[in-house]
């Protein structure tokens, strides 16, 4: 499975577990079910990471989304915005580059339409810059 692939799974099962709020382990689980288990894993790592620091995203994601309460925000558009996040601030291995772009493609999938990818995009370019002011460590810097 592609990379991709895993997090269109796990914003399935956010999206699931935010509107029923069921086993997450579970909902991955059924989600998962054939895939390899490294698949299984990575997808699991990215249900699981975000559940555990929703509190922390969600307050990061209204500091940078002036006037929005991420309760407030569509479910799906607050699932990927999720999701993002914590790869922004857990895995400084993916560049921010190719963070956005999954999430793009993801509201592009999921999102009514190109406001929500608007959205979604801003936020996330103001919480790289904010989260990673660097950059991407592994790209090659600007002579000073």
């Amino acid at each position: 499975m592609a990379r991709h692939r895993g997090r269109e799974l796990a914003l399935q099962v956010l999206f699931e577990y935010d509107l029923a709020a069921s086993d997450p382990r579970q909902l991955t689980q059924r989600a998962t079910q054939g895939e390899s288990a490294e698949d299984q894993a990575f997808v699991e790592r990215l249900v699981l990471g975000v559940l555990a620091g929703r509190a922390a995203i969600d307050r990061q994601i209204e500091d940078v989304a002036v006037e929005w309460k991420v309760g407030r925000m569509p479910t799906i558009d607050r699932n990927i915005l999720r999701l993002a996040v914590f790869e922004l601030t857990g895995d400084s291995g993916v560049p921010i580059a190719v963070i956005i772009a999954e999430a793009l493609e993801l509201a592009d999938s999921y999102s009514s339409g190109d406001e929500a990818k608007r959205f979604i995009n801003g936020v996330l370019g103001n919480m790289a810059k904010k989260l990673r002011p660097e950059g991407d460590l592994d790209r090659s810097q600007p002579a000073p």
